[in-house]
């Protein structure tokens, strides 16, 4: 290992391999894991490469501090959102790498051997301006946030050997009603940053900008996710505007040592790492402060060394070596590049078997593809339909018989549910029915749709779903919906018919039982009038008709009158005549007498009411009747073989739109592409990490990270 002449505190070690081929072995092994990060980004693979994930709110200098790590700028930075999408910067070490190369990593290449993506070379000008067009395409975008990462492959001769990825500042709004904008917002991200810090090989950088450590902002969502901290980094910004805030020795010590207990875990590093970074841009504009990049990073270097010496001031000491190596971007930086080396190294063993397994994973799934490509002909497209119409109307037999049961927390419903998702039911006028009064029919017909989708959902869980033929399925569903319609609908009709023809024309009967029923009613009602007025029917229709206390007792409703409660017919002769005698007086003072009397509207009540009980039970019978025989049973009965002949009349009128082949083989054409593509991908990381894993076994060689800075 070489350094610089100076202070070590104002430069960064130069480490530089002894030999070109441990170069070329560290370049291997950081560009497998930077396929193996793509990959697992591109094709959602289940395998993850180590990585840093930089968190903090908004404000606490994330996107400067990683431009610090990296060397140059490139980004958007100051107040407010100026990230809206991860950035990962696959970060590599090239010595003859002037300036720094800059490569957007786009969608895949399927011809390409050498990369795993097309990565288009951009200027840095190039990138920035790529990057606030995402932030302002996103902040007029209704979610404003977006998980898919913006990855960039960087060279540079400063660059360390990094995975970094930059995330969305998080948001601390205030409370309140006028907030609630940037309150969904601060959701919104902390939700985006939580899903990333899932990832269990991601080391952490918890940034924090404050003086108190017992002020846990950052670390408040950090520990959400990883409560001991154990993968986690803390990094204090912005050091250079906290020293002056100090104005004891005490204070700086505690500050730079803070007890265990304070930060809650076992954190990376045992102790917070503090870094500044120079305010100002680079360019050649008047409002740019660095010409170059180099003296950006020359800035970075001095502003390390004040830090050092501002502590030792404050102090009354210098700093120990264990404090230095705590204090500076360098030093980050060196940490950061070692573990993740280690990391790199420690994981190669385990990457190969998930390869494996993946790699057979994707071979089953384009086997898949093919064979399901090799079926879309004619007859075997006719034989998957015929099939499914068998185990379709197996399901739906099963569901009527009651033997099989769909989830609730899935398909159940309360009665307001089905009052919701039933629709309306509206009458010939426009005006919707009550609840109470749905409509004949419009309940059972609901009732009846509902099994289609529990049918499917029990296909689909016996893993018996016809996948891939969206048409077809629909043309099943539009035929299955049809003959419910149609056959509910001359179901409904057949009671209808029963209605009009019982209540159309009403008649009383003097050759049967009619007249008997009749004669009771009207012997028991007249019967009752004696019994009320004194025995004078008569005189009840004539004397106290202006009554209004007769009449308001007259008209009390006669619920008890009913053919159960009349009296029984007289055997005898004397009986008979004297029960005609009365009902002749009972007629002559009410029906056939123009004057309405009370007793008169009690006694057409009465008959209605009659009439009308005897329609309504017999009715009700006949409707459960007919919506057995002509509703439920052609369920059983008539809809396999009508969805049977619509079937077979598609498939021989119009089986290419039936099926959509056109379109499936298309898309399939694709699934199977993007799936060689993952395949050849996956083959070739496999066999990168095998050899790897060969020389690191071999040689038994630990690699170390190589480290250079400005002069």
């Amino acid at each position: 290992m070489e350094t610089e002449e100076g202070s070590d505190a104002a430069c960064i070690p130069i480490l530089k391999p002894t030999d070109e081929s441990e170069l070329e072995k560290q370049w291997r092994l950081y560009e497998a894991y930077n396929e193996l990060h793509g990959l697992a980004q591109e094709f959602q693979t289940p395998f993850e490469a180590p990585a840093v994930l930089v968190v903090g709110h908004q404000t606490d200098g994330k996107s400067a501090l990683v431009e610090a790590l990296m060397g140059f700028q490139f980004n958007h930075v100051g107040g407010g959102t100026k990230t809206r999408r991860p950035i990962t910067l696959h970060m590599k070490y090239d010595p003859l790498c002037e300036l720094p190369r800059c490569r957007l990593v786009s969608n895949a290449d399927a011809d390409s051997d050498s990369t795993m993506f097309v990565a288009e070379e951009m200027s840095l000008l190039e990138i920035q301006a790529y990057i606030e067009a995402e932030n302002l395409r996103l902040e007029r975008d209704p979610c404003q946030f977006s998980t898919k990462e913006i990855i960039i492959k960087v060279e540079y001769k400063y660059c360390p050997n990094l995975t970094i990825i930059d995330t969305p500042g998080l948001i601390a709004p205030a409370p309140g009603p006028k907030n609630r904008a940037l309150q969904s917002q601060a959701r919104a991200v902390e939700s985006l940053v939580r899903a990333k810090m899932q990832h269990k090989e991601f080391i952490i950088l918890c940034l924090e900008d404050c003086s108190d450590w017992s002020n846990a902002t950052t670390r408040r969502v950090v520990m959400q996710i990883d409560p001991e901290l154990s993968r986690t980094v803390i990094v204090s910004t912005k050091l250079d505007t906290k020293i002056p805030q100090f104005a004891r020795s005490s204070d700086v010590e505690v500050f730079l040592s803070p007890p265990a207990c304070t930060l809650d875990g076992f954190i990376l590093g045992d102790s917070p790492f503090f870094t500044s970074v120079p305010s100002g841009r680079v360019g050649s504009g008047p409002d740019s402060v660095y010409g170059t990049n180099d003296e950006f990073k020359q800035a970075i270097s001095l502003r390390e060394e004040e830090d050092v010496k501002s502590l030792e001031e404050k102090l009354g000491r210098s700093l120990s070596k264990q404090e230095r190596s705590r204090i500076g971007v360098s030093k980050l930086r060196f940490f950061l590049e070692e573990l993740l080396q280690k990391r790199y190294m420690d994981s190669v063993p385990s990457i190969i078997p998930l390869l494996e397994k993946e790699y057979r994973s994707t071979t089953r799934k384009l086997n898949e593809i093919n064979q399901e490509l090799s079926t879309l002909d004619a007859v075997k497209l006719k034989e998957k339909g015929r099939t499914f119409h068998d185990l379709f109307l197996t399901k739906l037999s099963l569901l009527l018989k009651g033997t099989v049961v769909a989830p609730p927390d899935k398909f159940g419903e309360t009665l307001q549910d089905e009052r919701t998702n039933g629709g309306a039911f509206v009458a010939s006028d426009g005006v919707q029915f009550p609840h109470k009064l749905i409509p004949l029919g419009g309940r059972l017909l609901y009732i009846l749709k509902r099994l289609l989708p529990i049918s499917v959902y029990l296909l689909q869980k016996d893993g018996e779903y016809l996948s891939g033929h969206e048409v077809f399925l629909r043309r099943v569903a539009a035929a299955f919906n049809k003959f419910a319609e149609s056959t509910e609908r001359a179901c409904r009709e057949k009671c209808m018919e029963d209605l009009v023809s019982t209540t159309r024309y009403v008649t009383w009967s003097l050759h049967n039982k009619n007249r008997a029923g009749l004669r009771q009613f009207l012997d028991s009602f007249g019967g009752a009038e004696e019994t009320t007025i004194g025995g004078n029917p008569l005189s009840a229709g004539l004397h106290h008709e202006g009554s209004v206390a007769n009449e308001r007792q007259y008209t009390k409703p006669r619920a008890d009158v009913k053919l159960s409660h009349l009296a029984s017919s007289a055997d005898s002769t004397s009986s008979i005549q004297t029960t005609e005698t009365r009902l002749a007086d009972l007629l002559d003072s009410t029906l056939w007498n123009r004057r309405l009397a009370p007793s008169s509207e009690r006694l057409v009540y009465a008959l209605v009411q009659q009439i009308f009980h005897g329609i309504r039970e017999y009715f009700l019978a006949s409707a459960e009747l007919k919506f057995n025989c002509f509703l439920l049973m052609p369920v059983v009965d008539k809809l396999p073989a009508l969805l049977r002949e619509d079937l077979e009349s598609a498939f021989e009128d119009d089986l290419d739109n039936i099926f959509d082949i056109t379109n499936l083989q298309h898309s399939l054409g694709l699934r199977k592409r993007d799936t060689e593509i993952e395949l050849k991908r996956i083959k070739r990381l496999k066999e990168k990490f095998k050899q790897i894993h060969e020389q690191l076994s071999s040689l038994q060689v630990v690699l170390r990270p190589s480290m250079i800075s400005s002069k």
